[in-house]
């Protein structure tokens, strides 16, 4: 079974953006909007614990998880291709 790499890149990337930022939001309910720089905030510029930062993680998440997403499906395409050709054929049942 093949997957679809650009399904899967929207996919991975709306799941990666909405979680980072409901994962801020939840963050923000229960701590406060503390603004302080987090480890996310090394990778992904002006990331921060606040409204503002649940914004542009979100928009730096999005990119990043189809990026991942896509790998992902390229390389699942890749080795699965590779295994049905080598594999012997079996009846269904």
């Amino acid at each position: 079974m093949k997957l679809d790499v650009k399904a899967m890149a929207m996919t991975a990337g709306l799941l990666w953006g909405a979680g980072l930022f409901l994962m801020t939001w939840w963050l923000i309910a229960w701590e406060g909007s503390t603004g302080e720089a987090t480890l996310l905030g090394r990778f992904y510029f002006g990331y921060q614990i606040s409204p503002v930062g649940s914004v542009i993680g979100l928009l730096w998440a999005v990119p990043d998880g189809a990026i991942a997403g896509a790998i992902f499906a390229a390389i699942y395409n890749r080795f699965t291709k590779n295994a049905f050709r080598k594999s012997p054929s079996h009846p269904r049942l």
